[in-house]
């Protein structure tokens, strides 16, 4: 990616679409600080630390498989909080109890552990792929809430263009050009016209 400049501010809900291939999840470990960004600069305000923000990565085999209850998972998130300590303290350990969503399922519990690390800030990154219909609804309106009425700031990678233009405030848009605006203004715009008229095809 080149000449790519957007700002968010606390609130806001920013999906990033594109093809396949174009950088999606490299920007998002980037903004992770899991990998330097080749020239540029990534500025966090508020006093928002790289370890106060929540990541749910892309769901793999290695996590489907992952030997360790719910409540070990969801608690795991709150090691940024232990500093040099080997335990958790009272408090993290009641965060992991409020945060366990019911169902046992995966994304979910991966979403519990995300937020036991933040308040602030949530990277999805494709939170829903692989879930069916109902599920897919359920984790979309979870998202909203916690955006809505926590206050939580969202950044989500998604191929689901139509999810993207109901829930998001802001799109940006990866590919052979950037757009980065208003979901409103995308829809308006030439790469948000061509898009959303290929994943109508694709859907037919």
């Amino acid at each position: 990616l080149q000449d790519l400049s957007f700002e968010l501010l606390a609130g806001d809900y920013l999906c990033i679409v594109g093809e396949n291939g174009s950088g999606k999840s490299t920007l998002m470990k980037t903004i992770l600080g899991l990998q330097p960004p080749i020239s540029g600069r990534i500025l966090t305000g508020d006093g928002l630390r790289k370890n106060e923000i929540g990541y749910l990565p892309q769901q793999t085999v290695v996590q489907k498989d992952f030997p360790a209850s719910v409540r070990e998972i969801v608690l795991s998130g709150c090691q940024g909080r232990c500093g040099s300590r080997p335990f958790y303290n009272k408090e993290e350990k009641q965060l992991a109890e409020d945060r366990e969503l019911s169902g046992g399922q995966q994304q979910r519990v991966l979403l519990a552990r995300a937020l036991c690390a933040t308040r602030k800030m949530l990277l999805l990154d494709e939170p829903v792929s692989g879930l069916d219909p109902k599920v897919t609804a359920e984790m979309y309106a979870l998202i909203e809430k916690l955006n809505c009425e926590d206050g939580i700031t969202v950044i989500m990678i998604s191929h689901d263009i139509a999810a993207a233009v109901q829930y998001a405030s802001h799109i940006l848009h990866i590919g052979d050009t950037v757009f980065f605006g208003t979901k409103a203004d995308y829809l308006e715009s030439p790469q948000g016209r061509l898009f959303a008229a290929k994943k109508g095809g694709d859907a037919q």
